[in-house]
C-alpha cells in the first residue's frame, strides 16, 4: 500500500476559517498543531470528550499529545451510541466542565465519532457563552461530514438534531490510520457519506467509487482510494460550507438522502440502522423520487444503487417500519418550512438541488417499492 500524505484543507469562513489536516498518525501532533498555530495557548485547561471504545484505544495518545504541548488536560467519557445523544449528556460535560473550572480560555476536545463530535460541539458552544473546540473524529462518517461545518447538537425524542447550534471548530485533524480499529458495519455507514457527495457534487469522485473493486471493508480500500475519498469529501464539504454557513441555500444539498434517513433513524430507536445505513436507504428513496418525477435518469439511480450494494449497504426500509408514521415524523424535519418538506433530489451525476413539490403520495408510492 502507497503512504500516505498530508493534506490541508482550508474551510474559509468570514471569522471563522479553519483547517482540516488530514495526516497519517497525526494523533500524536494535536497537541503541537494546536499550540503552533496559536489555536488554544498552551498551559490552558482542555476537556477531551470520547466513549469507552475509543478512550481505550487512543485517549492515552491524545492525552500525551496535550500534556507534551503544555495542556492540562482532564476528560470526560459518555456512553457510545446514538441514544445517548441527548440534553442529558451534554449536562455531564457540562458538569465535567465545571468541576475542572474550565475557563473561556479553555478548549474541549471531541475524540470520536459523530455522536461525541455533535456533542462535544454543541456542548462548547454553551459552556460560558462559548469556548473552543476541536475536532478529532475517529470515524470515516466523522470524519468526511460531521466533524466539519460546525453543525452541533443533540436530539429530541421526536426528532434527530432538533436542539443545536452552529459553533465552528478551531481545527479539525483527521488521521486516517484509526480506521483499522472502526467496525466493518460503522466503516460502510461512511462511504454512505461519500457516495452522497459524489452524486451532489463530485462527478470525478463518484466514477472513481464505480471503478473501486471494493467499498465494503477498510481492509479492501487501498490507501491512495481513501486519502482521494478524504480529500474529495472534504473539500465538497468545505466548498459548499464556505457558501453557506448556516444552511440559508446551498448547503442544504448536504442533507441529500437525509430527510428520509432521519425519519427511519428516529423512528427506529436509533438501535435498527445507523446513520450511514439510514442515509443509504434515504438516497436510494430520492433517487427513485426523481426518476418519478422525470428528473433524473433511470440508468443514473441505477448507477447509484449500484455503489450503495457493493458498499453492502440496505436499500430498503427496516421490516417493521411504519410508511404513514415516516411521512408523519418528515413533518416535523427540521428541513420543513412553511409546513412543505423540502427534499434534496439529484438530477445528474455530481448535480442537486432543493425541491418542495414532492407530494405525499410519490414519497408514499416509493417507500411502499422499498418496503
Amino acid at each position: 500500500m502507497a503512504t500516505q500524505t498530508q493534506t490541508t484543507i482550508r474551510v474559509n469562513l468570514p471569522q471563522e476559517a479553519y483547517d482540516v489536516r488530514i495526516a497519517p498518525d497525526g494523533l500524536d501532533q494535536l497537541g503541537l498543531w494546536m499550540s503552533s498555530e496559536s489555536l488554544v495557548k498552551p498551559g490552558q485547561k482542555v476537556l477531551l470528550v470520547s466513549n469507552p471504545a475509543v478512550f481505550d484505544l487512543y485517549g492515552a495518545r491524545a492525552i500525551a499529545s496535550l500534556e507534551k504541548a503544555g495542556y492540562r488536560v482532564c476528560h470526560c467519557i459518555l456512553p457510545a451510541g446514538e441514544q445517548y445523544k441527548t440534553l442529558a449528556s451534554i449536562e455531564q460535560i457540562h458538569d465535567a466542565a465545571y468541576e475542572n473550572r474550565l475557563e473561556r480560555s479553555s478548549a474541549m476536545v471531541a475524540l470520536g465519532g459523530g455522536v461525541i463530535g455533535d456533542m462535544t460541539g454543541f456542548a462548547a458552544s454553551t459552556w460560558l457563552r462559548g469556548i473552543a473546540v476541536v475536532q478529532v473524529p475517529t470515524s470515516l462518517l466523522a470524519m468526511v461530514d460531521a466533524s466539519m461545518g460546525g453543525k452541533t447538537g443533540v436530539n429530541h425524542p421526536k426528532g434527530k438534531n432538533l436542539i443545536g447550534a452552529f459553533h465552528q471548530p478551531k481545527l479539525v485533524l483527521i488521521d486516517p490510520n484509526v480506521l483499522k480499529t472502526l467496525p466493518v458495519r460503522e466503516f460502510r455507514a461512511g462511504v454512505a457519506e461519500v457516495i452522497k457527495y459524489g452524486v451532489i457534487w463530485d462527478e470525478p469522485l463518484f466514477e472513481t467509487l464505480e471503478a473501486a473493486e471494493r467499498l465494503d471493508d477498510y481492509k479492501h480500500v487501498s490507501s491512495d482510494l481513501l486519502q482521494y475519498m478524504l480529500e474529495h469529501s472534504c473539500q465538497a464539504k468545505a466548498e459548499v460550507v464556505s457558501q453557506d454557513v448556516r444552511e440559508a441555500g446551498i448547503r442544504a444539498l448536504l442533507n441529500y438522502g437525509h430527510t428520509i434517513g432521519h425519519a427511519i433513524e428516529s423512528l427506529t430507536g436509533y438501535s435498527q440502522v445507523n446513520h450511514g445505513e439510514a442515509v443509504a436507504i434515504g438516497m436510494v428513496a430520492a433517487g427513485q423520487i426523481a426518476v418519478r418525477m422525470n428528473l433524473w435518469e433511470p440508468s443514473a439511480t441505477a448507477r447509484q444503487d449500484a455503489l450503495v450494494k457493493k458498499t453492502e449497504l440496505p436499500t430498503r426500509l427496516p421490516t417493521g417500519i411504519d410508511i404513514e408514521e415516516i411521512l408523519i415524523s418528515l413533518k416535523s424535519d427540521k428541513r420543513v418550512k412553511e409546513g412543505t418538506v423540502r427534499f434534496v433530489l439529484p438530477k445528474g451525476i455530481g448535480e442537486a438541488f432543493v425541491s418542495d413539490r414532492v407530494t405525499d403520495e410519490t414519497v408514499r408510492t416509493v417507500l411502499t417499492d422499498l418496503s
